[in-house]
């Protein structure tokens, strides 16, 4: 029983690790322009090739799993995800929103991060990373916010 509550402790851990790694990333942007509108918070989108996008890679390991852009984006976000992987699993559902936030938002490479106010209107749209440190990104989003 012990070996069991021990095993248990250690899934937990481990997801709770990989949670907060991953933040509370959205898929859905009408959920999470409403939750922003709610909360008066801003949007950022990702658009990115999660799993073959080695800009999009470096990016999410340095920036946007990093300690201080997700406790800013904690109080002052709504993380959107829009993923186009070539071999992670999506529903269709997914994919075929992803693909009509592509068109909607003019997106012509990955990765692309692009932050809209809590009214839905578009603040900033960076495409590509350049090595910007999470400490820059996040100086960046709070001076789009002190805008709004």
């Amino acid at each position: 029983m012990k070996k069991i509550a021990l095993c248990l402790l250690a899934c937990w851990a481990v997801w709770q690790v990989n949670a907060a790694e991953e933040g509370d990333w959205l898929t859905d942007l009408s959920k999470a322009q409403a939750k922003a509108k709610t909360e008066k918070k801003m949007v950022l989108m990702d658009f990115n090739g999660s799993d073959w996008c080695p800009p999009c890679k470096a990016l999410r390991k340095n920036v946007l799993t990093s300690k201080e852009f997700m406790d800013f984006a904690k109080d002052n976000l709504v993380l959107v995800d829009v993923d186009f992987p070539h071999h992670k699993q999506q529903t269709e559902e997914v994919k075929k929103a992803n693909e009509e936030l592509s068109q909607k938002f003019s997106i012509e490479g990955f990765p692309t991060i692009i932050v809209l106010g809590s009214d839905g209107k578009e603040l900033k749209k960076v495409v590509g990373y350049n090595g910007q440190s999470a400490k820059e990104f996040v100086a960046e989003l709070q001076k789009l916010k002190s805008q709004t």
